[in-house]
């Protein structure tokens, strides 16, 4: 196995009011202190790239294992809950995929399929590295097309 590496440029003026510049290869954003922790809500912020990167390692997860069943297309709705007081905390994290399957799928293909769900959770790395500190869970809603 081989370790990688990615790098991210950040620039920051100013203090909670302040605004700032993130850059890494596929990602170019200005970034500050959400408004409702009073800051000025420019561009993005720690919580939403923080969901972001649970939220894109968990649908790519999740894409791969579907793969295997036939299911190619995916959407996702992800939440972050944050308290600020006394201290910041991220106390949880909310996917609820929606899964669309053929009509004929089969009552075992919908089980194999609800578990990829929740083993997605379990193997993505974002999700890994955060355990014991922030509840994820998932809330998969499947459909048929």
């Amino acid at each position: 196995m081989s370790e990688q590496s990615f790098m991210l440029k950040a620039t920051w003026a100013g203090g909670l009011d302040g605004t700032g510049h993130i850059q890494a290869d596929g990602l170019q954003a200005p970034i500050s202190v959400p408004s409702p922790f009073d800051g000025p809500g420019v561009g993005t912020n720690p919580e939403e790239l923080l969901l972001g990167a649970a939220a894109t390692c968990y649908i790519i997860t999740l894409g791969t294992l579907l793969q295997r069943e036939g299911i190619l297309s995916l959407e996702l709705n992800s939440q972050i809950y944050v308290h600020n007081r006394p201290t910041m905390k991220v106390n949880a994290i909310v996917h609820r995929p929606l899964i669309t399957v053929p009509s004929d799928t089969t009552e075992a293909q919908l089980d194999k399929i609800n578990k990829a769900a929740f083993r997605a959770e379990q193997t993505c790395m974002i999700s890994k590295a955060m355990r014991g500190n922030v509840a994820i869970s998932v809330e998969p809603e499947i459909r048929f097309a």
